[in-house]
């Protein structure tokens, strides 16, 4: 890196809890700067949130759109470097076609759109240009997870039989979104969030970290979705068998109206020689099982484990790390990406462990199978493979 990058932010009003973590996190190692948002639809909110942050007024917007013209008109040297988009769910696509065809590069929050269709013409943009498209998986960017993926690739744990997934939260335990809540509102309206509730929200998650850990992909699947909370328009409990690559099984079962809980997400992984335990109530830790009754405790910030755990952790051990750091490992892998095209040198010439769009069309794809499998109580078929540079739509 030769110079300090320059980001834009769509999404991340006033109130908006997520929008201030991303700008942390792009922040964290010193590697970028916020330089222009459009925060909010609402112009007088926009403002308020680009003062907040201290930025120039005749760089604050109210609306992506005139965002986009304006600063794709700007001069090379004072054009942004890349956008983040944080908005909901239904303006991920709009907004991130908008960013890239005016020749932006793009982190997106998670889901990547609202529609498999959507997710392949965002697909299909990204591998006809230069521009690099990075998705906010934050829990791929947890030391010990990248510890995990390192043992499963080194062959620790054998043959891979069993992939265990749950994700449980208890703040939809009650209607909140009737209050006006404004994260609960969107999030339950299928226009904003999509065809899923608890699955699009945090399932999206579990499956992308098995994925990342395992390097295996879901071929069928049977679930049943669930809603609790009488009027409640989008499912808020989900249980989900699959059948992975290689024959091997698991579950994922996911609900944010788990009354008590907070943010658990868990993985398991089994195999013939061994299994793994990870949580992210002890996210410094993870397990290692071996058949002889073992159990070791894998530590973050010890120079034994992984080269990618290792490069991953900031502070020496017994100083946790968490949440925001691992947003901030993701987005230090796009800069760092970012800043290689920007220099003339090829991406494949530093790491580019960070999710992508295909990866988010991946995930898109999941959430329309495993709710079409909800609706029609049936084991589906969930093969597939995101489309490259020029393919048509699947």
């Amino acid at each position: 890196m030769t110079r300090r990058l320059t980001y834009g932010m769509i999404g991340g009003g006033p109130g908006a809890f997520i929008g201030d973590v991303h700008r942390m996190a792009a922040e964290l190692d010193g590697l970028a700067r916020i330089a222009a948002g459009a925060f909010s639809s609402d112009p007088e909110r926009s403002a308020a949130k680009g003062a907040e942050v201290g930025l120039d007024p005749a760089r604050v917007y109210g609306s992506y759109a005139e965002m986009a013209a304006s600063e794709a008109a700007r001069a090379p040297e004072q054009r942004l470097d890349f956008v983040i988009v944080v908005t909901p769910n239904h303006l991920h696509f709009d907004v991130a076609r908008a960013f890239l065809e005016a020749g932006f590069h793009v982190v997106c929050d998670k889901p990547l759109t609202t529609t498999v269709a959507d997710a392949e013409a965002l697909c299909r943009l990204v591998g006809a240009g230069d521009r690099v498209f990075g998705l906010t998986h934050n829990y791929s960017g947890y030391p010990m997870i990248k510890d995990a993926r390192a043992l499963v690739r080194e062959g620790r744990l054998g043959q891979i039989r069993r992939i265990q997934l749950e994700y449980f939260q208890g703040w939809l335990a009650t209607a909140l979104e009737e209050s006006g809540h404004p994260q609960a509102v969107w999030r339950t309206d299928p226009a904003r969030a999509g065809v899923a509730g608890a699955l699009g929200d945090i399932g999206t998650h579990a499956h992308h970290l098995a994925r990342y850990v395992t390097g295996l992909e879901v071929e069928a699947l049977c679930g049943e979705l669930t809603t609790f909370v009488p009027g409640r328009r989008l499912e808020d409990d989900a249980s989900l068998l699959m059948r992975w690559g290689g024959g091997v099984q698991g579950t994922l079962t996911v609900s944010q109206v788990a009354a008590g809980e907070e943010n658990g997400l868990a993985l398991r992984v089994f195999g013939s020689e061994g299994s793994i335990a990870w949580r992210h109530d002890d996210a410094e830790t993870l397990w290692l099982r071996t058949p002889d009754g073992r159990a070791h405790a894998r530590r973050r910030g010890h120079g034994w484990i992984s080269p990618a755990a290792v490069r991953a952790s900031r502070v020496p051990p017994g100083h946790p790390e968490g949440f925001i750091e691992g947003f901030a490992n993701l987005y230090r892998n796009v800069i760092r990406t970012i800043g290689a095209l920007n220099e003339g040198r090829r991406p494949d010439e530093i790491d580019l462990d960070f999710p992508t769009v295909r990866d988010g069309a991946r995930g898109v794809h999941f959430l329309e199978r495993a709710v079409e499998s909800g609706r029609r109580g049936a084991w589906l078929d969930a093969r597939y493979e995101p489309p490259g540079p020029g393919e048509a739509t699947s």
